[in-house]
């Protein structure tokens, strides 16, 4: 079985599906790649068992065959080959694979197709579309709020909510919470899952920022993503996700707006101060101004800036993780953003100013207790 691909276009295709290949796998096989040649098509596949990717290519071919390559070897060698067409010859019987360039001619051994895990099926799935940018904003403006620890699963993954008329999407990791809405995206029922982060990650690398249309499925365990030459399937999070609703204030009488990014850089600045362990930030707000303090009284540090700010409610000294608040005001996207106050020991609401059409964003922190 032979086959011709430019050594690029397969060097772009691999390092998207290659995301997927974890380095300590289960079963050795998990460590290839399996090619799918199908006429002038090659299916490439990646899988750790529970996050499936696939993509495609255009090559020159005139048979069909499988085989399994190991990842690591093979990449290693495209990401040091100048664009050039690389024949492929790959002996069935054996499933040696001879690669022939302009200048040279190299071969690996792969392993045999038939021990490569088979695809979920997408059985009793269902279907809805919405754009790539859509999906690809939702991921860059809650996974990074997901949980590390895996003793809460639920927390480790993205929440999708779906209704008729739109699809929310929820992170937390218990001290921070960011909810996107999109009302532009019509769901065939009211129903919710939870996304793992690393098929996520994939995808947010994957897709491109445009309006183009998106297919997504799931079933009662996998989520299929579909786009182009690129699919994405996963093995869903079988644990229930917190009820966010009764985390979020309902009432913050006190309503602080600033400048995102001169209170995130004053945040970043102050925040170098702050012991690394709690990276806490004391947020003092009087009349118009607004005094960021930290200190690490381990290392003997101290800073504090003072801003101005507009400040509607009863003057408050609160904490807050300033790490964590900066990469909230990362996603905001808004010249400006109110912070909803009401006591130190409440969540503070952060919601930007400028809001664009067919989405909402709601970020939520947790306070600190401030060191007296």
């Amino acid at each position: 079985m032979n086959f011709i691909a430019s050594s690029s276009a397969l060097l772009k295709e691999l390092q998207h599906a290659g995301g997927v290949i974890s380095a300590n796998t289960v079963l050795p096989i998990l460590e290839d790649f399996l090619f799918q040649i199908d006429k002038n098509e090659l299916v490439i596949t990646a899988t750790d068992l529970e996050t499936v990717m696939k993509v495609k290519l255009d090559v020159e071919a005139k048979e069909t065959g499988r085989v399994c390559i190991p990842a690591r070897i093979l990449l290693d060698y495209l990401k040091s080959n100048p664009d050039q067409p690389l024949t492929f010859h790959i002996d069935k019987s054996t499933y040696a694979i001879d690669i022939t360039s302009d200048n040279g001619k190299y071969k690996i051994m792969g392993e045999d197709p038939e021990n490569f895990p088979k695809d979920p099926e997408a059985d009793g799935s269902t279907s809805f579309t919405m754009t790539c940018e859509a999906l690809g904003t939702a991921i860059q403006k809650t996974l990074f709020a997901t949980s590390t620890d895996d003793l809460r699963p639920a927390m480790t993954g993205v929440y999708f909510e779906l209704a008729p008329d739109s699809i929310t999407f929820v992170a937390t990791d218990a001290h921070r919470l960011m909810k996107y809405v999109r009302t532009d995206v019509k769901c065939p029922k009211e129903d919710h899952f939870i996304a793992p982060k690393k098929p996520l990650n994939l995808l947010k690398g994957t897709l491109p920022n445009d309006s183009s249309p998106l297919e997504i499925s799931y079933s009662k365990n996998y989520l299929f993503v579909k786009h182009g030459t690129a699919e994405v399937v996963c093995r869903l999070i079988d644990a229930r996700f917190p009820d966010y609703r009764v985390v979020i204030p309902k009432d913050n009488p006190y309503k602080l707006t600033i400048n995102t990014a001169d209170f995130q850089s004053a945040l970043r600045r102050v925040g170098v101060f702050a012991n690394k362990s709690t990276n806490l930030v004391g947020v003092a707000i009087t009349g118009s101004e607004l005094q960021l303090d930290a200190q690490d009284l381990d290392m003997s540090f101290e800073g504090n800036e003072r801003m101005p700010c507009h400040y509607e409610g009863e003057d408050i000294e609160i904490a807050f993780n300033a790490k964590a608040l900066v990469e909230m005001l990362n996603v905001a996207n808004s010249e400006e953003v109110v912070m909803e106050l009401s006591t130190p020991s409440r969540a503070g609401i952060v919601l930007p100013v400028d809001k664009r059409e067919s989405e909402e964003l709601l970020m939520l922190v947790m306070p600190l207790m401030l060191n007296n």
